[in-house]
């Protein structure tokens, strides 16, 4: 006497399942639904996974870009008035406070620097930079200026010339041995008033880092040449400091401003770029949710695969019930029949994905000549490529995601066949 009850996912199980999968058209027309169900699934996976590998690139390149070439805190002086009426943030007694900020643990470097806004000048152009002094060892201490994407000249000769970034030489049109002349209002004093300062400087080093609101308006002078071009002798505008974990600023804070003094203001390059981390950070889960929706459509369709399955194996079913059968067998029979599906579409999307990031640079080459070019623009996106970011965590959150829609989408149509009452569907066989 048969009892209904065999053990879970037999074998008999999958055979009857993979029979089911490889229905032909004659069947029922079950194979083109499976087919359209899997390439579904596996499209949703790959456009989520290339979604957030992007969106893992650009973060990652951003920050990089902001630390790479910018300090991790800046130490100012509160501003203050003269008596001439003029806003000064200057620090009298910088090498005391860099000294005592570089003994704080966690600080690997401190950079005391002048900066200034002037006008460049060169082969009968003209564009709005900013020039920072600072000494050659501190420069040669950040990373993506001494070892840029691309660079021409020779970063040794700095003490004898200026280094500007690409976007500066190409606005201008100078190259490596060329001149270029900065104008500054705040120039000379005289009985008259303030006269603009004229300096000419070789271009001794150009970098290009890679994003465009660095290469595009940076320019950097000898410290000691910047004091006296702006009329900072004896002082610095700020001294620049990079630590050694840059994701936890906040923690070197207090210490930072003890070590300097309370008459200090200290930024952060979380304050300097929040703003565009925050709206990184939600783009990106809205990109997702967005994207779920996407691969939720997807696992849709293995319900409606499964219950044009269930309607044309329902003699099938009544069958295999009154040979001895029970619901569970029946229920398992379906479900292996979508999950199934499922897996093999988020298979294929994970490789079709994680090919997409991987080649990400010929297949926008390629999307970027059938567009007549121009599809990137660096100075809207400040970054110079498309960037591309596989990372295992976003890897197993589309994994995850897809299987387990697929699990649970699967459930509704399986319990429904083994619900199905065998004399009731054989009755008119």
């Amino acid at each position: 006497m048969p009892t209904g009850r065999t053990r879970p996912f037999a074998g008999f199980e999958f055979l009857i399942a993979w029979r089911y999968l490889r229905a032909r058209r004659a069947e029922g027309g079950v194979s083109a639904m499976t087919w359209i169900s899997f390439i579904g699934i596996a499209l949703a996976v790959a456009a989520l996974i290339a979604t957030l590998a992007v969106r893992s690139g650009f973060r990652h390149e951003f920050v990089g870009t902001i630390l790479g070439a910018n300090p991790h805190i800046t130490v100012m002086a509160p501003a203050r008035v003269n008596d001439a009426g003029q806003t000064l943030r200057t620090l009298p007694d910088y090498t005391r406070i860099a000294a005592r900020v570089a003994q704080v643990p966690g600080v690997i470097q401190v950079a005391p620097v002048v900066t200034g806004q002037v006008m460049a000048a060169g082969q009968g152009r003209n564009a709005g930079v900013e020039v920072v002094g600072i000494n050659i060892a501190d420069l040669n201490d950040v990373p993506l200026v001494s070892q840029p994407e691309r660079a021409w000249g020779e970063l040794a000769r700095f003490e004898d010339g200026i280094a500007l970034g690409a976007g500066v030489a190409r606005e201008l049109g100078v190259a490596i041995g060329d001149h270029i002349r900065l104008i500054s209002p705040e120039g000379v004093r005289t009985p008259f008033g303030t006269s603009p300062r004229v300096s000419a400087y070789e271009v001794v080093y150009v970098f290009q880092v890679g994003r465009w609101d660095i290469d595009r308006t940076r320019i950097y002078m000898p410290f000691a040449e910047a004091q006296r071009y702006f009329n900072r002798d004896g002082v610095a505008d700020e001294i620049q400091v990079i630590v050694d974990d840059p994701d936890a600023v906040d923690r070197y804070t207090r210490p930072i401003l003890q070590a300097a003094g309370q008459d200090v203001v200290l930024w952060t390059w979380r304050d300097r770029s929040g703003a565009f981390l925050q709206a990184l950070q939600m783009e990106d889960n809205v990109m997702f949710i967005i994207l779920s929706i996407l691969v939720l459509i997807a696992t849709m369709n293995i319900v409606s695969g499964l219950i044009m399955l269930v309607k044309n194996k329902s003699r099938d079913i009544g069958i295999l019930r009154t040979i001895g059968l029970g619901e569970g067998s029946i229920l398992r029979v379906f479900f292996i029949c979508g999950v199934a599906v499922g897996v093999a579409g988020t298979i294929l999307g994970v490789i079709l994905g994680c090919l997409f990031a991987i080649y990400i640079d010929p297949i926008f080459e390629l999307v970027n000549w059938a567009a007549g070019g121009g599809v990137w623009d660096p100075s809207v996106r400040m970054l110079s490529a498309l960037p591309a970011r596989l990372e295992m965590g976003d890897i197993l959150s589309a994994v995850s995601l897809s299987l387990g829609l697929s699990f649970v989408v699967t459930i509704f149509p399986a319990r429904r066949a083994a619900r199905m009452n065998p004399v009731e569907v054989l009755r008119y066989e």
